[in-house]
């Protein structure tokens, strides 16, 4: 962990929602950092929110849907512009209910599966740390 005390740290958060073919919910990133690229859907815990409340929110304007956040699969650093720090805790999510629409700073959202992972330009090191956590898409 990276603890340069003149390093801006942002803490974020990120979700793992499956549908009932195991495939896995992605949206296209509109702004930096990887525009263009694929990734889930997150991002910055605003202040005063806790994770699941900052998960919710931002799978809802990302994506358009609702979910019922789980467990925490796993916690990843993720180096920005400017030597900024992202520090990004993903959750398991279940989807509850909504219409998938991308929204926000999402260019595109869409459940894949795993030949579709695999076509995809995904942002830096998505499919290692999704392999790591036995959590790539069927």
């Amino acid at each position: 962990m990276d603890t340069d005390p003149d390093r801006s740290a942002v803490d974020c958060v990120g979700a793992l929602v499956y549908d009932e073919q195991r495939r896995l919910l992605l949206i296209q990133r509109g702004h930096a950092p990887d525009e263009g690229s694929w990734s889930l859907p997150g991002g910055r815990v605003e202040p005063g929110e806790s994770d699941p409340e900052a998960v919710v929110r931002e799978v809802a304007e990302e994506t358009g849907i609702t979910i019922e956040v789980g467990d925490l699969v796993g916690t990843v650093e993720r180096h920005g512009p400017n030597g900024t720090l992202y520090l990004i805790r993903d959750y398991e999510a279940e989807r509850t209910g909504g219409t998938l629409k991308p929204g926000d700073d999402a260019r595109d959202a869409r459940f894949v599966n795993r030949d579709e992972f695999d076509a995809l330009p995904k942002a830096t090191l998505l499919a290692s740390t999704l392999a790591q956590w036995n959590a790539l898409p069927g």
